[in-house]
């Protein structure tokens, strides 16, 4: 008998059990690494599987293709963000969430700053969305305008812009954060600081409003 015959015969590996959740959730999170590093249009599904640690396949088969898996990363963070800004909820508690979450989550931020700064085809993908979600803020906001949180002579929609842009402040002014507070934008101590101020600042507000009336 050869040597070759006498050994044992190779088994053919377990496929290991598919855990379709399991999976897409691997996938969500390797994308918002990817799409937050590249923005859409630079990401690559390959990279995206690989960092998954599963066949590329699975992207087209669970979220239809790259613009579906993104589309579905996008849903994630707006019902995050939704759930956060319940029209109960305190504006200055839902400006600091933001303020930190922005440390918090890096990736998921880096993500919203490359819609912005790549505005237009083919990083315009799940627009339609984004306004319905911002929309929702708007109204969240004109909510909170109406219960005594914000002065009334203030536009919504613009006060939405203004927050917006200043909870991103630590992805966006990195270097303006370091010079001017001596701190480091990355850290959480920033982050709770940060969003404590922006606190302070929708309560002195609806403070002013006080006064005045």
């Amino acid at each position: 008998m050869s040597e070759a015959a006498a050994r044992s015969p190779r088994r053919a590996p377990v496929e290991r059990q598919r855990d379709p959740e399991r999976t897409k959730a691997q996938l969500l999170e390797a994308a918002k690494t990817e799409f937050g590093a590249k923005g859409y249009a630079a990401a690559r599904v390959s990279e995206i599987a690989a960092k998954a640690g599963v066949n590329k396949q699975l992207i087209s088969y669970y979220f239809g293709g790259k613009e579906g898996l993104y589309n579905a990363l996008t849903a994630t963070m707006a019902d995050d963000y939704v759930a956060a800004s319940d029209h109960d909820q305190p504006f200055a508690d839902v400006v600091r969430f933001f303020a930190q979450s922005a440390v918090r989550d890096r990736d998921l931020a880096k993500l919203f700053l490359w819609e912005n700064l790549t505005d237009g085809a083919p990083d315009a993908i799940g627009v339609e969305g984004q306004r319905e979600f911002l929309q929702q803020q708007v109204e969240y906001i004109r909510a909170r305008q109406t219960a005594g949180d914000l002065p009334p002579d203030l536009d919504p929609g613009f006060l939405l812009v203004t927050f917006m842009a200043a909870a991103s402040a630590a992805l966006a002014l990195p270097r303006v954060v370091r010079l001017v507070t001596g701190q480091d934008p990355n850290s959480a101590e920033f982050a709770e600081a940060y969003g404590e101020q922006l606190a302070r600042l929708v309560d002195h507000l609806a403070t002013g409003r006080d006064q005045e009336a």
